[in-house]
């Protein structure tokens, strides 16, 4: 079959960094290709390659049969090359219709945006993926993963021949993400191709026709996906067997560390639950149930209406972060990118930004006590850098995740909260993160970890709270935890015999 795209032999290199090393990626009218492999393996910049962000240093691409290059993203957009970024790329103050059609709004004989026009094309591309809202709502309304598939709609209106998905389903319920494979389907009976970039390997295998994996840059192999296992594909991707997914450490847990009672506030009511010293809560729930809203109720990003929590015994009120992170409470958002990380400074500058007070005297730094207590994090937590000054915005994703945890984790915390710390993050980083987690949690710290994986929450949890509507579903001890008791509990069929007690 000829492909609709094809790019051979890719060099591309950096300062102190080969990021591709003849790497390959071919795409199939009517196909899905998956591109994966882990943080760092490529596949980003490949990507800005191909839509002209990146010049390649050396090798071919091929657009319908011809030989190519794309100046920039806007020539790849307007030859019929689209892509839906990891990252979202939308401006929150204006409508769903304005961001979709943003800078080819519609223009009527009289030279005036034609409004009605516009609202009704947004209003047909939000049917066509089934979503509850209309075009004329505001885009900073919406939850992240409405705000995901506004990007998705907004590439669907250009009519792509090829479509590029960067972890499409990352922020998507269920119910979206069974209607972005809906689309995907409809794509590829019109003889679109697809690729499709995620660390997800059951939709890997659900969604997708062939597979190209990449490996330090390099290709390493394309498969039809129906010739592989999902163990064969991960051991392709990190080059070795993949033992023990889940690392759970065994141990008995300390002390009663953190006590919540009746805690209310934004999406939040009467929520009462306690974590030991040397524990992991999971948290689990579906889609806006209300647990990141009680982790930053927890940790004073959100303000509390009622309810009382004790840290060591001890009543603490959270107004502000700084009254969490002050107590000992530390919580690492979900979204990195918006809440977590300055993408424009360094790795050392976003590392030891929380804390300061430990670097300084008298007013001022000591770099060398900052360095050291940063070079000592980065070996630990084996974070690829060039150099603790390179800037953070152009590390993977799986090592900014690091970063941001060695961040709370500079503040010596008694509570470390983990909001969906492998988001985006691939099957070896993820391991990595899974084993500091465990040490964090032999030497005694206290984790909560929220996640809408639900076999992460059931591998590395002690305990589970579920979340249903703002409320406290149910908790389970790690031996009455199974998926179908956790989704029961997720959609309010919790029975009380089922109930820690």
């Amino acid at each position: 079959m000829q492909p609709l795209l094809q790019l051979q032999g890719i060099e591309k290199s950096f300062p102190g960094v080969k990021a591709l090393k003849n790497a390959s990626l071919a795409v199939y009218p009517g196909r899905v290709m998956a591109l994966v492999g882990e943080n760092g393996a490529g596949k980003s910049t490949m990507m800005k390659v191909l839509t002209g962000i990146y010049s390649r240093d050396a090798g071919s691409l091929r657009w319908l049969g011809e030989e190519t290059t794309f100046s920039g993203p806007k020539a790849s957009q307007e030859a019929g090359i689209g892509i839906i970024h990891q990252e979202l790329n939308l401006i929150p103050q204006l409508t769903v219709a304005e961001n979709i059609f943003l800078g080819r709004e519609f223009v009527n004989r009289f030279g005036r945006i034609d409004w009605k026009r516009m609202y009704a094309e947004a209003d047909a591309l939000l049917k066509r993926l089934n979503l509850r809202f209309n075009s004329h709502k505001l885009v900073g309304d919406l939850s992240i993963g409405d705000q995901q598939m506004v990007e998705i709609a907004k590439v669907l209106s250009f009519k792509s021949q090829v479509i590029i998905m960067d972890e499409p389903t990352d922020a998507l319920t269920d119910t979206e993400t069974l209607s972005l494979f809906r689309v995907i389907n409809e794509l590829k009976a019109q003889g679109c191709g697809i690729v499709y970039i995620s660390h997800r390997m059951k939709e890997i295998f659900e969604i997708c026709d062939d597979v190209t994996v990449f490996r330090d840059g390099q290709f390493i192999a394309e498969r039809p996906v129906k010739d592989l296992s999902e163990e064969s594909l991960i051991e392709m991707m990190v080059g070795r067997k993949l033992e023990d997914q889940y690392p759970r450490l065994d141990q008995t847990p300390g002390d009663v560390r953190l006590k919540v009672e009746n805690l209310s506030g934004p999406g939040v009511h009467d929520v009462s639950f306690t974590l030991r010293k040397g524990e992991i809560l999971g948290v689990s729930g579906l889609m806006g149930a209300g647990r990141t809203e009680l982790m930053k109720l927890l940790y004073g990003a959100l303000p509390r209406s009622k309810g009382r929590v004790w840290l060591d015994g001890r009543e603490v009120t959270t107004r502000a972060p700084q009254d969490g992170l002050a107590s000992g409470i530390v919580y690492i958002s979900e979204d990195r990118k918006r809440d977590g990380l300055v993408l424009g400074m360094s790795v050392k500058e976003n590392m030891s930004l929380t804390a300061l007070r430990y670097f300084s005297h008298g007013g001022a730094l000591k770099h060398a006590a900052e360095q050291l207590a940063v070079g000592d994090f980065i070996r630990l937590f084996n974070i690829k850098t060039p150099s603790m000054d390179q800037a953070i915005g152009l590390l993977s994703g799986g090592n900014q995740q690091k970063v941001a945890i060695a961040r709370g984790l500079m503040t010596r915390p008694n509570v470390l909260i983990l909001d969906e710390p492998t988001r985006g993050v691939d099957v070896g980083a993820k391991k990595e993160i899974y084993q500091l987690i465990n040490q964090f949690k032999a030497e005694g710290l206290s984790i909560i970890l929220v996640s809408s994986e639900m076999p992460e929450v059931l591998g590395m949890s002690d305990r589970i709270l579920v979340m249903h509507e703002g409320r406290s579903g149910g908790e389970f001890t790690r031996e009455q935890a199974t998926q179908e008791s956790l989704m029961a509990a997720a959609v309010g069929k919790q029975h009380s015999e089922d109930l820690v007690v």
